[in-house]
């Protein structure tokens, strides 16, 4: 699945920051990211994370620094651009599309890569059809990888909340991410639920999926992360396996407490 430059990070955050007025959310962050890596953002509420996510994925204009995807800079691409290059995101609020069955939800995914247009649309040209069955393939590859595929045919909007969790995690994938991005997959989910998202992180792993997750459950990110990177008033303060994190002085001063990676 990531098959980008070989010994290429799979993504580089260099030295960026971002500030609304005089609230520095993100302060000179950077790291990189390795291929098929799992990586855990974690912090305190206000600590950056969701502003820094949106700076990578292109949602927000980083005030500095720069953002690589493959050695590749992306800095000042569109969102749009950025998941056409293969940086997939989802977001903590998820809405399921009214009057549109789960296939066809997952299916919008697949715009990060189709070319057809309105004309195309209309004329249908041969090679539309062939597109169109590609998207349709990949959106069942991609509902059977969270175990959505029995559902495919059922109104989206009637999902439960885990479940539509994993149709965001689902049509991220049809786009055919070499990264993936997701802000707190695991708010609000029962321990079964958090449970079958823990199953679909660790098996896109294992297929070489980059994956970088905002994270509160600290159970959750003992049991999938393998390096934990840990923000406090816009800063790195720590980064490491969990096993080192969580013994980190700073990092329980400022963070953990007595929870437990």
């Amino acid at each position: 699945m990531a098959d980008g430059n070989a010994g290429a990070p799979a993504l580089v955050v260099d030295s960026v920051s971002k500030s609304f007025g005089a609230v520095q959310a993100v302060q000179e962050v950077g790291f990189p990211v390795e291929p098929g890596s799992l990586t855990c953002l974690i912090g305190p509420n206000g600590a950056g994370k969701s502003t820094l996510l949106h700076c990578v994925s292109g949602f927000l204009r980083a005030d500095r620094g720069r953002v690589l995807l493959e050695d590749k800079e992306i800095t000042r691409w569109a969102a749009h651009r950025r998941a056409g290059a293969g940086l997939g995101t989802v977001f903590q609020a998820m809405r399921a599309p009214r009057d549109t069955d789960v296939w066809t939800a997952v299916m919008i995914g697949c715009h990060a890569w189709t070319r057809a247009g309105f004309l195309e649309g209309v004329l249908r040209p041969p090679w539309q059809w062939r597109e169109e069955r590609q998207a349709r393939e990949e959106a069942h590859k991609a509902l059977e990888e969270v175990g959505l595929a029995d559902r495919a045919d059922d109104p989206a909007d009637a999902l439960p909340l885990g479940q539509l969790r994993l149709l965001a995690v689902a049509r991220a994938l049809a786009q055919r991410p070499r990264v993936l991005l997701l802000d707190e997959p695991a708010a609000g989910l029962r321990a079964a639920e958090k449970a079958r998202l823990m199953k679909v992180f660790r098996d896109l792993r294992e297929r070489g999926l980059t994956q970088i997750l905002i994270e509160h459950d600290m159970q959750f990110v003992g049991q999938v992360a393998e390096r934990v990177i840990v923000l406090d008033r816009g800063r790195v303060i720590a980064d490491g396996p969990p096993e080192q994190v969580r013994q980190d002085q700073q990092v329980i001063d400022a963070y953990l407490g007595t929870a437990e990676l």
